[in-house]
């Protein structure tokens, strides 16, 4: 009955490796249909057990639940500095009154551990597989680690401690799961998995999407940076850890700053360049959901049907910028003002030529031949890039070594410079370390990142006085203010209701 079992999960999962497809590595073309008799052992099933292991990397910025909703959204409305039409919820995020049965809560869970039992199920089944190169092994399993890991670090930082699962249940008690702490989680398993990855000879850029070299050298920067901080408090050896691979990234070459910030609005670029790891999206597979949802609700500008309002910035977080920083201005992260669509506007129309958008809307998810023209958004979502990797290093080694080195200022004023700002002179320690914060709030803006700062480093930015304050008493723009629940995430009732081990995240 065990092998039977494990056959139909071998036909599921190459099955979903295929109908997944978007990017070119995934844009396999299959060879019929398996039978009893087929050949489960080649280079082409390993390659779609690993293919299996990138498709729930999705739930980062699609899915939801209302009109409007996408699970990208939970964390910019958490961070109270995003708001959203009545229908995503966001105002029972923005208020603090959500709870365990909030949808976008039950997506990231189960979309994450539908992500690790692919890569539990795809580690064992490449191993089995006798007719590979050793080198061909080692690289696919150092993909499936990385993202087994990469799954398992957005669940530590959204819920805290959370079940630890490294082999697929074969019977119902092992579903009954209990939560394994924190720190055991990075110690046995994220960090673990990428120090495995990284002995791999994966490349060091991969243009189709693909972890590469560089990929995971960035995310085990973030795992060290985050680990150096709350709520595991590993102090500066890890922030040491942290930057010796952001400094490996940035000394390595390959990966450079855009000149331009439309230049990552531009779909020529997926991959390239600035992008380090992103989530693929294709007009014909599948679409980046966020065009919509970000697009201002029923103004009438854009090719959609459906223009959503589902994710706007606070105008008093893009007002809390920088006086004369680039980012601001028009259609660079944000627009204010666009054409109305022939297909709401009739000939001659004024608002054909210029519409007054009544606020500020987010410009980096913003794919203008899908709202000019066809409503298919395929500009990729990112996980990281290089911006993220120089600001990483700047803070580790700052954190590290007492001070801001040489390499940290100039990796801090790369950004600056981008953005038509005077460099940052000071050598103070925690002076430099909050510049270094508030790039991060204003570079990464609503690419998931600011509420992962906010709980490592338990500070929020006050937009209003421009001041640091400490994030349990903080009051957002909502005029809600933070408890020490909030710095995790409710366990979605559903897992509660199911797991008689599950205990409720304090608070909730």
């Amino acid at each position: 009955m065990k092998n039977i079992f494990n056959y139909k999960i071998i036909l599921l999962v190459i099955t979903l490796a295929f109908s997944t497809a978007c990017a070119d590595f995934l844009e396999e073309n299959p060879t019929g249909s398996l039978t009893t008799g087929s050949d489960v052992s080649s280079e082409d099933v390993a390659r779609a057990f690993v293919n299996s292991a990138y498709a729930r990397i999705t739930v980062l910025n699609n899915g939801g639940g209302g009109w409007g909703g996408n699970n990208a959204s939970l964390m910019e409305f958490m961070t109270g500095k995003a708001d959203g039409n009545s229908q995503t919820e966001a105002f029972k995020f923005n208020e603090l009154t959500y709870d365990a049965r909030a949808f976008y809560i039950d997506n990231w869970w189960s979309g994450m551990y539908q992500g690790i039992s692919r890569c539990n199920l795809a580690l064992v089944k490449i191993n089995e597989i006798t007719t590979l190169t050793e080198a061909n092994r080692t690289n696919y399993l150092a993909e499936v680690r990385t993202m087994r890991a990469l799954y398992y670090f957005y669940l530590v930082r959204m819920f805290g401690d959370v079940p630890k699962i490294t082999q697929n249940p074969e019977n119902l008690d092992e579903v009954q799961a209990e939560k394994s702490p924190v720190k055991e989680i990075y110690d046995e398993i994220i960090i673990p998995d990428l120090l495995e990855a990284e002995k791999s000879s994966l490349p060091w850029q991969d243009a189709t999407g693909k972890i590469s070299m560089g990929a995971i050298k960035s995310i085990l920067a973030d795992v060290y940076l985050t680990y150096a901080g709350y709520p595991v408090q590993g102090g500066d050896p890890y922030y040491a850890e942290s930057a010796k691979r952001s400094k490996e990234v940035i000394e390595q070459g390959g990966f450079s700053l855009f000149p331009e910030y439309r230049d990552m609005i531009n779909t020529a670029n997926r991959n390239q360049r600035e992008f380090i790891l992103q989530v693929q999206h294709a007009k014909t597979i599948r679409e980046n959901g966020l065009t919509p949802v970000t697009l201002p609700a029923f103004r009438g500008i854009a090719a959609y049907t459906d223009e959503y309002g589902g994710l706007v910035p606070k105008r008093e977080f893009v007002e809390s910028y920088e006086e004369g920083d680039k980012r601001v201005e028009e259609k660079q992260f944000y627009y204010t003002y666009y054409k109305g669509h022939p297909n709401d506007y009739p000939e001659n129309d004024p608002r054909r030529d210029s519409l007054s958008l009544g606020g500020y809307f987010i410009y980096k998810y913003f794919d203008k031949q899908a709202i000019d023209s066809d409503s298919r958004a395929e500009l990729n979502f990112t996980v990281y890039r290089y911006a993220d990797v120089l600001l990483m290093y700047a803070e580790a080694s700052n954190r590290a070594e007492g001070a801001p080195n040489t390499l940290a200022s100039n990796s801090l004023n790369a950004i600056r410079d981008r953005a038509n700002l005077p460099p940052v002179t000071t050598t103070n320690i925690d002076e430099f370390e909050k510049a270094v914060w508030a790039e991060r709030y204003f570079e990464l803006a609503f690419e998931n990142k600011m509420w992962f700062d906010m709980i490592r480093t338990r500070m929020v930015r006050n937009d209003e006085t421009k001041q640091w304050e400490n994030f349990v008493g903080h009051t957002n723009l909502f005029g809600k203010t933070f408890a020490e629940k909030h710095l995790l995430l409710p366990i979605p009732q559903r897992e509660i209701d199911n797991n008689r081990n599950l205990v409720q995240n304090e608070g909730f």
